[in-house]
């Protein structure tokens, strides 16, 4: 829901975005990242777990494509600046700053039309969408343990 959202979402990241953290990050059109000593990435291959269609797809529409692989398939984390770099953060800015530049930021979004926000959604996030959605039940399947 959250990447098809029919208004800018703009996320201000102030600490550590792993596995459902930098899944939200990838749904959020604008990311701003503070300055400082955290890690953001998608660790799960790392800790015995595949990542989902659903996190795949997501990071395949948003972050670098020279970074792919080792955002996915080789679970690398990111300091703020390096999750730039590879497409987990839009800016990074000193930490003191990243909540009012999120809010400035969200300010200059006020002029995009709902319908024509939701309009450009579909066409430039639909097909990840829909393979999102056919892909979820037998995604969670995986991940369902049994008494």
């Amino acid at each position: 829901r959250m990447y098809l959202y029919p208004r800018p979402v703009v996320a201000a990241c102030t600490g550590h975005a792993l596995a459902a953290g930098a899944i939200l990050l990838m749904c959020s059109d604008l990311r701003i990242g503070s300055r400082g000593d955290y890690r953001i990435g998608l660790p799960e291959v790392t800790i015995g777990m595949s990542l989902p269609v659903f996190a795949t797809e997501l990071a395949r529409d948003r972050i670098s494509k020279r970074h792919y692989t080792r955002a996915t398939s080789l679970g690398a984390i990111y300091g703020p600046e390096g999750a730039c770099d590879a497409g987990f953060l839009d800016e990074v800015v000193e930490a003191r700053q990243t909540i009012e530049t999120a809010v400035e930021r969200a300010r200059t979004l006020t002029g995009v039309g709902k319908v024509q926000l939701a309009a450009t959604r579909i066409s430039a996030r639909g097909a990840v969408a829909d393979t999102i959605r056919q892909s979820l039940d037998r995604d969670l399947g995986r991940f369902s343990v049994e008494s």
